[in-house]
């Protein structure tokens, strides 16, 4: 019988990968699995999602255009990814399990996010345009809830790197050092990542892939 739909579930707080950005010689943005650091855990976390897409819905191929809702549970309601950025780690995890051809198929995407502080967790839903169709309406409520107000960035901290595009001149205020290997780095030979946060020699970063 062919399937039309297909449903996903992974334990644990969403990761965003958008925040981190390693790049190769040729601009193109890649991760690393073992370097041994922090960062490993986007790739990682990719991994897990292929794993439970795959286990989940053993035998399943969706190749058609399809529709997704996806549920996020955080366990904090202060601190955790945009939940706009998730998405990207979550479909290419996905793609990765062979459940869909390409993450391109999804046309159209409906995402809410929840918080679980005993099970952090994301659910997602995916259905066939071909079977399926989404029908959604906004109402106005009858009685109103309490606001989530956000508010804007704090510049009170600011970071001691200011850090280029790959392959260009790193400015500093302090020493540079390579994440991996904790060797000085001249401006010229250091590639940034997260941000800025992190720096690698080239030699380091070339062990990495």
């Amino acid at each position: 019988m062919e399937t039309k739909y297909a449903k996903i579930i992974v334990q644990g707080s969403p990761i965003s990968k958008s925040n981190f950005k390693l790049f190769n010689f040729n601009g193109r943005a890649i991760l690393p699995y073992n370097s041994g650091k922090y960062h490993d855990r986007y790739a990682l976390y990719e991994q897990e999602i292929a794993y439970f897409a795959k286990s989940q819905n053993p035998n399943t191929l969706l190749n058609e255009a399809l529709i997704a809702v996806l549920k996020v549970y955080y366990k904090s309601k202060k601190r955790h990814p945009d939940t706009n950025n998730i998405t990207k780690s979550i479909f290419d995890g996905i793609e990765k399990s062979g459940l869909i051809v390409n993450d391109a198929q999804i046309r159209k995407l409906i995402i809410e996010e929840f918080y679980d502080s005993i099970n952090p967790r994301f659910e997602l839903e995916l259905f066939a345009e071909s079977s399926y169709y989404i029908n959604y309406s906004i109402k106005e409520r009858t009685e109103k809830e309490e606001p989530i107000i956000y508010s804007p960035p704090s510049n009170s901290k600011k970071s001691s790197l200011i850090l280029k595009s790959p392959n260009k001149n790193v400015e500093t205020t302090d020493n540079l050092r390579c994440a991996i290997c904790n060797k000085a780095i001249k401006n010229e030979n250091a590639v940034s990542a997260n941000n800025g946060k992190i720096l690698f020699c080239k030699d380091c970063f070339e062990k990495l892939f």
